[in-house]
């Protein structure tokens, strides 16, 4: 049998009995002593940061059932922070002691590092994924939360310090109705203690807004917030609804899905109940404003008014005045259709003058005349025209008598016309024996050639 350094086994020792403390220490020891220097993998669960700087948190074996209570004090926590989230698979290394003043196993981190992310972490991104990929937190799908609600439904633990923290905010600032419709906000009933909370709300008419609520707590306290079932009642409740889980650094899937997240249960309450204080603060300020804008307007209108006065002067002097310049726009107009109207006489006259100058009458009178002494001189004008005719044709028949062959003929010539009816101008042109005609003044003759020659006699 192994027997642990410290321990004996000899009978002689069972007499002696050992005080709480010092088995404390004599455990510690040992388990100090095989165990120094030990990397250690893990899942990190209800992680917690004290207000000394010290880290607690569980470290759970992601195979089989088991964990391990863990610490990281002050001066390794600084460096380990950033590498310890909830949900996350680490590697640690430390080693393992007895905490006596609560006979408490625990590991003592001395330094960490990421190993990945945890089963839980790992489901938990699954889930988001597939509840964004249906739109669930799609802000168009959101409803705006009213400002001032009148009733308000509340959905978390009757005996938590969330009810109180609504109702304390609440009624601070005005004086809504809250009805509350209590649940288990932690454990494996709270999702259905969750989700049948809501659905007795949904039946309430009237109601105005909803808050889902909670305080802060580890990573698997707030898991009935980042249930499917929940998620989805959340995000199929017809009435607006309001995500108060948690601090501000803890984010559900509740949050994502709800119509407006808040911080804390008390933000939530300031969300939807307008401040009555503020608003009576603001409207006295509104009220007041509006009373300096009123004086000043009509301070002006009242300057405007004199001025406007003075520019007038006395009303009935303005009206004489005006009445004045209308006699002298009457008198101008009167003269102008006077001077209208003569001017359009003499134009009258000068047409009837006109008119009666191309009267029918006196026009045929006037064209017979016109045409009586344009027929003495076109026939002056042909008597001229054809004793020029005749002159000028005596003249030109003596001139065509002078050249006229016949002319010849009177002073003795002849004219010879060979066989052909050519007239005969060379010797040449007959032979003896041919037979010409002789043209005479008077008559002509049929003669027989008896010789030709060319020469000239």
């Amino acid at each position: 049998m192994a027997v642990l350094p410290g321990f004996s086994s000899s009978s002689s020792s069972e007499a002696a009995a050992l005080s709480v403390a010092e088995l404390d220490r004599r455990l510690r020891t040992a388990v100090e002593g095989v165990s120094l220097g030990v990397w250690v993998q893990g899942e990190v669960r209800g992680l917690k940061v004290a207000t000394s700087g010290h880290v607690y948190f569980t470290l759970k074996d992601e195979q089989q059932d088991a964990m391990i209570e863990a610490v990281a004090y002050r001066d390794d926590a600084l460096r380990a922070r950033r590498v310890l989230s909830e949900g996350a698979r680490v590697l640690v290394r430390g080693k393992a002691t007895v905490w006596a003043p609560r006979g408490r196993l625990q590991l003592v981190v001395e330094a960490a590092r990421p190993a990945g992310r945890g089963a839980l972490l790992e489901a938990l991104e699954r889930l988001k994924e597939k509840l964004r990929a249906e739109g669930l937190f799609e802000p168009a799908r959101k409803r705006p939360v009213p400002p001032d609600a009148r009733c308000i439904g509340v959905v978390t633990s009757a005996s938590g310090a969330v009810i109180h923290d609504i109702i304390r905010v609440a009624f601070r600032r005005g004086a809504p109705s809250i009805l509350l419709a209590p649940a288990q906000v932690q454990g494996d009933d709270a999702p259905r203690s969750i989700m049948a909370a809501l659905l007795k709300l949904q039946r309430v008419p009237g109601l105005d807004v909803i808050i889902v609520g909670r305080g802060g707590g580890s990573m698997e306290d707030l898991m009935p917030f980042n249930d499917e079932r929940v998620v989805r009642c959340v995000a199929a409740c017809p009435i607006p609804t309001v995500s108060a889980v948690g601090h501000e650094v803890d984010v559900t899937l509740t949050d994502l899905v709800a119509d407006a997240r808040a911080a804390t249960p008390s933000q939530a309450a300031e969300m939807v109940v307008a401040d009555r204080q503020q608003n009576e603060r603001s409207l006295a300020h509104l009220r007041a404003r509006l009373h300096r804008a009123m004086v000043a307007h009509v301070r002006e209108d009242r300057g405007v008014l004199r001025e406007l006065q003075r520019r007038l002067g006395d009303p009935r002097r303005a009206i004489d005045e005006r009445q004045q310049r209308l006699d002298d726009l009457v008198q101008r107009a009167q003269g102008a259709m006077q001077a209208m109207q003569a001017a359009r006489r003499v134009a009258l006259d000068r047409l009837e003058r006109r008119l009666v100058a191309r009267h029918p009458r006196v026009v045929l009178t006037r064209t017979r005349a016109q045409l009586d002494s344009l027929r003495w001189r076109a026939a002056g004008a042909m008597r001229a025209a054809l004793r020029a005719r005749r002159a000028d044709l005596s003249e030109k028949g003596t001139q065509l008598e002078a050249l006229s062959p016949l002319a010849v003929l009177a002073r003795g010539y002849a004219i010879a016309v060979g066989p052909d009816g050519r007239a005969l101008l060379d010797a040449s042109q007959v032979e003896a024996g041919d037979t010409i005609e002789v043209r005479l003044r008077h008559g002509q003759l049929s003669a027989g050639v008896l010789r030709s020659s060319g020469e000239e006699s």
